[in-house]
């Protein structure tokens, strides 16, 4: 069994992935043309060429501009089924989304219409694949704590379905320390609680999510390494990190990816899992992330084994479902092994 069978029948979970940024070329002009919202591109080699980023602000620029063609309920539910979708083929049992709501409600779309499309397609998933997935709203933090306090009443109608609450956006001048109130509501109110912190900003960061966000997972969290103690406190502590290789890669936060610190942050005994952050910007899927590393960093199949099993172990699931999936995963390696032999 080659390391592209392997992976491609592998189950795992998807922990760091944001709907906005799943909206392949395809699907962007069509969405465009349906709300008759004006593109500086034409075609779909035109917006791919447009995917070459020097930085994470970059990004951000065509991300948000890109968000423009999300309007109404049945746009949100496209964009998220697709995604949906596509991470079913690529084995993944359940996915936990990001969601930048602000960057909707701001252009005028209604809740309702981001909250109902998004949820519709994760019923469809389940009905449809059997795939379960969580939702979690990311506040912007190049915005004020008081204008995420405001969204977190204002998604009252939504708490039975809501997983959690993160942190995203650009990292530089906004520290999680920030948004150290806003997470304390959260967390009293019995959301999970995750933050992006680590990618481009300093170790600092991350310290700050863990210590005063108090969250369950970090969102990249590469920059830990240059602080040891924090390493080894998130280990103690198993706080799992949601890397994201491509995405690092593509946003030039690595050189290349034989260069990426996946491999060291998994030596350091490190809960890490391997997501695709914004796939169709980015380039690549989960599988295409899982591959990329087992080719730069010679991961071997219990190396890839590990991350799948890390996935599960780092999901907001039950104890039932995670025991489910750690038989998936160890049935599966079990017949590769078979195959192997034969």
């Amino acid at each position: 069994m080659t390391p592209e069978q392997f992976v491609a029948g592998l189950p795992k979970a998807e922990l760091h992935m944001h709907i906005e940024g799943s909206i392949e070329p395809a699907l962007f002009l069509r969405l465009a043309r349906r709300n008759g919202v004006a593109l500086r591109w034409q075609t779909e080699d035109e917006l791919r060429d447009a995917y070459r980023f020097t930085d994470l602000q970059d990004f951000l620029n065509l991300y948000y501009d890109g968000c423009r063609v999300l309007v109404a309920p049945q746009d949100f539910h496209d964009v998220t089924r697709d995604y949906l979708r596509r991470a079913h083929a690529d084995r993944v049992l359940h996915a936990e989304m990001f969601l930048g709501v602000q960057g909707h409600t701001s252009r005028g779309v209604p809740l309702a219409a981001v909250m109902e499309g998004v949820f519709g397609a994760m019923d469809a998933a389940e009905a449809e694949d059997g795939m379960s997935s969580g939702l979690i709203v990311v506040v912007q933090r190049h915005r004020s704590e008081d204008e995420a306090l405001a969204l977190l009443e204002e998604l009252r109608p939504w708490y039975g379905r809501l997983l959690g609450f993160g942190l995203g956006g650009a990292e530089l001048g906004n520290p999680p320390s920030k948004f150290a109130g806003f997470f304390r509501c959260c967390r009293e109110r019995g959301f999970k609680v995750v933050a992006h912190a680590g990618e481009e900003g300093p170790a600092a960061y991350v310290r700050e999510a863990v210590e005063l966000l108090q969250v369950q997972r970090v969102d990249h969290g590469n920059a830990c390494l240059d602080d040891p103690a924090l390493v080894a406190q998130l280990v103690r502590l198993r706080i799992p990190l949601t890397v994201c290789p491509l995405s690092n890669l593509k946003l030039q936060l690595v050189p290349s990816m034989a260069a990426h610190p996946l491999r060291r942050l998994m030596d350091a005994g490190l809960c890490v899992t391997v997501n695709s952050d914004d796939p169709s910007y980015f380039g690549g899927y989960v599988n295409d992330n899982y591959l990329a590393c087992q080719q730069a960093l010679g991961l071997g199949r219990d190396d890839l084994t590990s991350l799948a099993r890390n996935s599960f172990e780092a999901a907001f699931i039950t104890p039932e479902q995670r025991s489910a999936a750690f038989r998936a995963v160890d049935a599966w390696v079990a017949h590769s092994i078979q195959q192997a032999a034969a």
